[in-house]
């Protein structure tokens, strides 16, 4: 219900509270007082519907109850509550914060009817009235003044509830986000934990990986190279015991190079520099003499110019070209062996080729260890049987950022 409408049914019942108690002629006027006539009902419903405005338009309702009830006075009509509205709005004014329009309309009202008793002369003493009248009017301002205060600290303590109630639900929400922070710092912790995890494993894979094809590659080819030199040693035993001596010594090399290649790796899983550990192309002219030591005939060229390639590509084309001759000892059974080297300015292609039986070999670690090699450094492996029969293997390392 909105402010005009409930001042209006104030003003209704107000109107309704005057009239009988006017016509029951309950007085302060005395003996001279006249009948009420329109005029005098015409003063009354002006006073009493001035309180529909006594919140929109304060004082200008009080002004006219105030002079319409002096006016009802002054005229003699029967009646003490015409002065009711006026008092209304003196204390709506001062409900307002407004007290000193409340204390000027309360002395306009009491002004007037104080000198009407005291120039009426057939009238009773007035003295009994004017107190009435002016306890009244102090009442009204002091109400005021009270419901004003009231007010205000009953709002003061809505604001304040209001303020702590929105304070206490930002520090919930300020809570909570933190809850949601710490909640996303412990995932990535546990995510990096596991993440880190992860990586040492892959990082130890890796290794597994790298130590078992550097024992292959290394230790495989020497150990061929001495089954081969043993068997012929047995076989000169009866034929030609004048060369045994060569056998046993070539068997001694190869023994030698397979405990230097096993010191190396190991050097290299102490984290020191391998000794000596010749294990590039720089190295391939020793692997073709042990091969032709164990009665290969091996053609070793080496076409374009020769740089430097990075450490990686170098170990991975040393070992591709020594699995190689490996499998041609084990598996081939081949009498000539072509080992090639070309140097490109993007690439390096090594071939090993041989004119053995290309079905003797079969798939086996050696071929994928070759092929992993190429692939780690970015490189492609090709093996299969040869254009004009026989094995062949081909290589293509790209030549890195070393050329």
């Amino acid at each position: 219900m909105n402010t005009r409408r409930t001042d209006t049914i104030i003003a209704a019942g107000s109107l309704l509270a005057i009239m009988p108690a006017t016509y029951a002629n309950l007085s302060w006027t005395g003996p001279g007082e006249r009948p009420l006539d329109p005029a005098g009902v015409a003063l009354i419903l002006i006073t009493t519907l001035s309180l529909a405005f006594r919140r929109t338009a304060p004082l200008a309702a009080g002004i006219v109850a105030a002079a319409g009830g002096v006016v009802y006075y002054a005229a003699h009509y029967p009646g003490v509550f015409v002065a009711a509205p006026a008092l209304a709005s003196i204390y709506t004014l001062a409900m307002l914060g407004r007290r000193m329009d409340a204390i000027w309309l309360a002395i306009g009202l009491a002004v007037p009817v104080y000198g009407l008793m005291a120039l009426s002369a057939e009238d009773p003493a007035a003295g009994n009235w004017m107190m009435l009248l002016s306890g009244w009017l102090v009442a009204m301002v002091v109400i005021g003044e009270v419901t004003r205060n009231r007010r205000a600290y009953l709002r003061e303590v809505e604001q304040r509830a209001t303020a702590e109630a929105q304070r206490a639900e930002a520090m919930a929400q300020r809570a909570e986000a933190l809850a949601e922070r710490a909640e996303a710092v412990e995932q990535r912790a546990r995510e990096a934990e596991r993440t880190r995890e992860e990586a040492a494993l892959r990082r130890a894979g890796e290794e597994r990986l790298w130590i078992a094809q550097e024992l292959h590659d290394s230790l495989t080819h020497s150990i061929s190279v001495v089954n081969v030199q043993a068997a012929l040693a047995m076989e000169l035993l009866e034929r030609r015991p004048e060369r045994i001596g060569e056998a046993l010594a070539a068997i001694k090399e190869s023994g030698h190079e397979a405990m230097h290649e096993l010191r190396a790796t190991l050097g290299v899983l102490r984290q020191s520099e391998p000794e000596g550990a010749e294990t590039g192309l720089s190295g391939l002219p020793r692997l073709v003499s042990r091969a032709e030591g164990a009665g290969l005939r091996v053609t070793h060229s080496v076409s374009g110019d020769p740089y430097a390639l990075p450490p990686d590509v170098d170990r991975a084309a040393y070992r591709i070209a020594q699995e190689a001759l490996t499998n041609v000892l084990r598996h081939a059974g081949a009498a000539a062996v072509t080992v090639a080297v070309e140097y490109d300015p993007s690439r390096v292609v090594l071939r090993v080729e041989n004119d053995g039986e290309p079905g003797t070999a079969g798939p086996g670690m050696g071929l994928i260890g070759m092929r992993e090699r190429a692939v780690a450094v970015g490189g492609l492996l090709a093996a299969g049987p040869g254009e004009h029969g026989g094995f062949a293997v081909r290589a293509e390392l790209p030549a890195g950022v070393a050329a």
